[in-house]
Order: structure tokens, then C-alpha cells, then sequence
């Protein structure tokens, strides 16, 4: 996500000026209090580590986050996104480099609800340069993360079918008619293009 915000920042004529605005999913406050969710840190460690990665490339605007895409009667994660965006304008800040932080693909909550929606509002809220970094998609640095994180996480997994195999291994005639069978389906798997070819060949 660094890469993709110091790749988009000099689209902006005073790129040193443009906040980052980081935008990200919002959920129900429950979740988080009362449920013990924690999505809330979760994001809030995430943007810390990105600004850190960022400063160490000498990159060091202001940054802000919200919660966007809540829906119905009952409390939100905050700071809400729309609510951010007119408190920004009215503080005066005229370019905003939004992140879609929380969301790996572009989508309805991206290019309709950021490019448009938010677009609309913060060009009415005073702010005159509007960004927006895309998602993440399939750019090799988060595909090799997530190859990396599949990896590290192998070591520790079992396949399901581990349990059946070990009980077929202690029950001799289970693992004799498991032999028998597989054999047989094996051989039928083999066969079957010649049979195939056979049968076209004879009509």
C-alpha cells in the first residue's frame, strides 16, 4: 500500500500538502466493544505501519482515518467518512489523497461510494484536489505477501483427511477394500481414453 500512495502522490501539484486520507470499512461499534473485534486496532496498527514505511522514504504528510459504508439505525465504527471529509474542507484543506485501506479490490464501495460519492462531497466541502490510491488487486507486492503468509501458515496445518487415513492404517480390512477400490478406479481413470477412443473408432 506504500508503494501505491507514493505512486499516486506526485499526480498532486504540491504533493508535500496532500492529506492522506485513509478510508476503511466500517463496522458496528458492538462488534468492537462489546464483542471484543479487533478490527478497529487492527486498521489503526496497519495505517501506523504504512506512515512508518512512508516516513523512511522521506514521505511524511498528515494522515487521518475513517469509516465508511455504514448501513441501518445502530452506531458505526467512527470517525465516519463523510463527516471527516466536510470537517477536513472546513479546515481548510484543498487536496486529499483517499486509501482505501480495508478493501484488497475495486468494487461498488470503491468506485461508486469513494470515486463518486465522497469525490462529490469533498469537491462541495472546499477541498479542490481530490486522489484516490486503488486497491490493492493484484499487485506482485501483496500477491508475494499473501504467498508468504500461505507458507508460514503451512507448517502448522493438517490435511482433513489425516484422521480417516490414520483410521484406515489400524483397520486392516478397511485399508484392504480402500486398496481394492482405489485400484479399480485407478485402472477405470487410465483405461477410459482408450475405451473412449475404441468406441469412436467402432462407430
Amino acid at each position: 500500500m506504500a508503494d501505491l500512495i507514493e505512486k499516486e502522490l506526485p499526480s498532486f501539484s504540491k504533493p508535500e500538502e496532500a492529506m492522506i486520507f485513509f478510508s476503511a470499512h466500517g463496522v458496528p461499534l458492538s462488534y468492537v466493544e462489546d464483542a471484543g473485534d479487533p478490527y478497529r486496532d487492527q486498521m489503526e496498527e496497519c495505517i501506523s505501519l504504512i506512515m512508518d514505511e512512508l516516513k523512511s522514504r522521506g514521505i511524511r504528510n498528515n494522515h487521518t482515518l475513517a469509516y465508511q459504508s455504514r448501513v441501518g439505525p445502530v452506531q458505526w465504527l467512527k470517525p465516519y467518512t463523510d463527516e471527516v471529509i466536510i470537517e477536513l474542507g472546513q479546515k481548510g484543506v484543498k487536496s486529499l489523497l483517499t486509501v482505501p485501506v480495508s478493501f484488497v479490490s475495486e468494487h461498488i464501495e470503491t468506485l461508486e461510494e469513494i470515486d463518486v460519492e465522497y469525490k462529490h462531497l469533498a469537491l462541495e466541502s472546499g477541498i479542490r484536489n481530490w486522489g484516490r490510491v486503488p486497491a490493492l488487486g493484484c499487485t506482485s507486492s501483496f500477491i508475494s505477501d499473501l504467498a508468504d503468509a500461505v507458507i508460514e501458515a503451512l507448517p502448522s496445518a493438517s490435511p482433513i483427511s489425516t484422521a480417516r487415513n490414520h483410521q484406515a492404517e489400524n483397520d486392516p480390512l478397511r485399508y484392504v477394500i480402500n486398496l481394492f477400490f482405489g485400484s479399480i478406479l485407478a485402472s477405470l481413470f487410465l483405461l477410459s481414453p482408450r475405451l473412449i477412443s475404441l468406441f469412436r473408432f467402432h462407430l
